[in-house]
């Protein structure tokens, strides 16, 4: 248990009363402010910081570290637990967090002391945090030949190299039996991941990637053109009060991820913002990816009606593609139908495919269109009821639910 996780009974009081409408207009949603003392912007860096805090700064004297990966790797390979506190700037550099023990990295900023959402925007949906971590990378090498899509991300959460890779084909790459689970808690607040590459789709350019891991990220930025965020096998996220921008097929993987109150900023439209591949593992899973109370709106005034009425939910990445977009707010750039299949004659798609809304608004919700489309699948009261809330589908290894403490509890206490 986290000694600086501190539950704030406005925040909960919020998660268990918001409607969309609230969310719509920034009313009452609060950022994550278990470190806000810590991330606020003073004299002495280190102010109001838990013991043993690490300092990441391009060019402070107080800094121990100029970059955050250098941070990183001097952690030893255990179960202990450890902050890195990062200096304002941009840091052109790839992190990769192997170790299992808890890790957080926090972004200096006053917003979660000034209860200031980061994920809560109307058009501008370029915001920017503080702290941005950039990085420039497709799955091309420099011949053209094409390499694996885990090559290319800003951020990796795996405990191996093998765990992260994403593979081809229905069920992708192979992971070694014996693979450990990596970190157990990891955790973001307040930084942006920027996959810089090109402005727009040229291939798979990764912001994130976890896998046989559990990740959570609070006032977060998440920014590419093609599979922004991957969630690998075994992979747990949850993400709060973010913002997640791409163009194709944004949101991908094999595991488990659930997006709560943020905005899905649409860059352009290419395949759909989710495509999900289901595959058997070793135990029960509710893999999927779960977007709820959010908001699904253009990036900008200018692209908005360019892709009116043109942007698919998702797509079946394989057959067993699972994703639900719940209680959730659809501009009106999303495609009248919903969800489409991968493609005319590779459809990746059967009664095992399940691609569904429940209870969502906005011009973009249609749900005439939707239902008589026989690919997005209209959830009632009781088909949403093992799909309702994180604890609902972060499992246990046993297949019990209720595998959420690693969760900010500020934000979420089942």
């Amino acid at each position: 248990m986290r000694a600086a996780s501190v539950a704030v009974s406005t925040a909960l009081l919020y998660l268990a009363s918001a409607t969309p409408s609230y969310y719509k207009n920034a009313t009452g949603l609060l950022p994550a402010k278990t470190y806000a003392e810590c991330q606020r912007k003073t004299c002495n860096p280190l102010a109001g910081c838990p013991p043993g805090t690490i300092y990441v700064s391009k060019d402070s004297p107080k800094a121990s570290f100029t970059t955050i990966q250098e941070a990183i790797a001097s952690l030893p390979d255990d179960e202990s637990e450890h902050i890195i506190l990062i200096a304002p700037g941009n840091y052109t550099e790839q992190l990769n967090v192997t170790r299992p023990g808890p890790l957080t990295l926090l972004g200096v900023s006053d917003d979660p002391h000034r209860d200031t959402p980061y994920g809560a925007v109307d058009s501008d949906t370029d915001h920017r945090n503080q702290v941005q971590v950039l990085w420039a990378s497709a799955n091309t090498d420099n011949t053209g030949k094409i390499t694996d899509n885990a090559i290319t991300t800003v951020l990796t959460i795996a405990p191996t190299w093998n765990a992260s890779l994403t593979g081809s084909g229905p069920t992708g790459f192979p992971v070694p039996d014996g693979t450990p689970f990596g970190n157990n808690d990891f955790r973001a607040y307040n930084i942006d991941f920027r996959n810089i590459y090109s402005q727009y789709s040229a291939g798979p350019a990764l912001a994130v990637n976890v896998a046989y891991a559990n990740a959570g990220f609070y006032g977060c930025g998440f920014y590419s053109y093609q599979d922004t965020v991957y969630i690998g096998k075994l992979g747990n996220a949850f993400f709060y009060d973010n913002i997640i921008a791409g163009q194709t097929d944004f949101l991908y993987g094999f595991g488990t991820a659930w997006i709560e109150k943020s905005t899905l900023a649409l860059r352009n439209c290419g395949g759909g913002i989710t495509a999900w591949k289901g595959t058997n593992t070793t135990f029960l899973n509710k893999y999927g990816v779960y977007i709820s109370s959010s908001r699904v709106i253009a990036a900008n005034e200018s692209i908005a009606t360019t892709i009116q009425g043109k942007c698919p939910l998702g797509r079946p990445w394989n057959a067993l593609h699972r994703s639900i977009f719940l209680d959730t707010y659809l501009d009106a750039s999303i495609l009248p139908a919903g969800y489409i299949k991968w493609g005319e004659t590779d459809t990746r798609f059967s009664n095992a495919t399940f691609m569904a809304v429940y209870e969502d608004n906005g011009p973009g919700y249609n749900e005439a269109a939707m239902a008589a489309s026989n690919i997005s699948i209209i959830l009632d009261a009781q088909g949403i009821k093992p799909y309702n809330s994180p604890s609902q589908v972060f499992l246990q290894p046993n297949g019990i639910p209720y595998n959420v403490g690693w969760i900010d509890s500020n934000v979420y206490n089942a």
